[in-house]
């Protein structure tokens, strides 16, 4: 059953790919991205709010900004440019989770696909497990109508997931196994007659099985991988725009959501 458990973990670590891992930093598909998350977001239908390590706030509201409760006056052009900024973080930030979310999807794709292959009809205890990783991932960015995001969500999911698959992941494997041992015997029998008995030939199909069901899963994740690379070109340029924003409006410093 390696075959399940390398399509399962590549397809949840599409998922993983949106998370901060060491030093706060992110990582995007195969490669490192440099932009790290400083402070917390919240994002409401017409409210945004950060908040910095201080427990101070920033909030955007109905055009205007208020940092750590005073009302700032604000330029046209500096108005412009954190409503400009605004509607960017709106746009970006959310794409986090739905690359996790998706990245899930994916391994549920996984689990049936191998189910398929080789016989195992039982995969509840799978299809649980990384149901259960999707909707912790809900339940961290999307709280009581508002999408949060930060340094402290990235860690504290991250940690779940790893902590959540190395425990249950095993047990759930060897359950699916014993419940769908007839459907396994037979596929592997059948697969033995198709090879004559010959071994050298049964292992080449059962590798080939293997194979083809990676590279099914592995096409579906090149998508979001790419999705990932592109976020992490998206988040430069807004921790750019943000570095403009604070430049005219230096109060922003502390509340600063991207650093590279």
């Amino acid at each position: 059953m390696k075959t399940t458990t390398l399509a399962v973990i590549s397809a949840l670590s599409v998922s993983g790919a949106a998370f901060a891992k060491d030093d706060n930093s992110i990582s995007f598909g195969s490669e490192q991205c440099s932009i790290e998350f400083t402070n917390d977001v919240r994002i409401e239908p017409q409210r945004l709010q950060i908040t910095n390590a201080n427990n101070q706030h920033l909030v955007f509201e109905n055009g205007q900004l208020e940092i750590d409760g005073e009302i700032m006056n604000l330029t046209s052009e500096q108005q412009e440019a954190v409503a400009n900024y605004v509607d960017s973080v709106r746009t970006q930030m959310p794409e986090v989770a739905q690359i996790a979310l998706d990245g899930v999807k994916i391994a549920g794709v996984a689990i049936e696909e191998v189910g398929a292959a080789f016989g195992i009809q039982h995969n509840d205890a799978l299809t649980e497990l990384v149901d259960q990783i999707g909707v912790n991932i809900e339940d961290t960015f999307y709280q009581n109508g508002a999408f949060v995001m930060g340094k402290q969500s990235f860690e504290q999911l991250g940690n779940d997931i790893e902590n959540q698959f190395d425990e249950d992941f095993e047990q759930a494997m060897e359950q699916a196994v014993l419940q769908s041992i007839g459907g396994i015997l037979v596929s592997l029998g059948t697969q033995m007659i198709g090879a004559g008995g010959d071994m050298d030939e049964f292992e080449q199909r059962m590798e080939r099985l293997g194979e083809q069901v990676e590279q099914r899963v592995e096409l579906q994740a090149a998508n979001i991988e790419k999705r990932a690379d592109a976020l992490c070109i998206t988040f430069t340029e807004l921790a750019a725009q943000e570095q403009q924003l604070i430049t005219m409006i230096p109060e922003l410093k502390s509340y600063q959501l991207l650093s590279n």
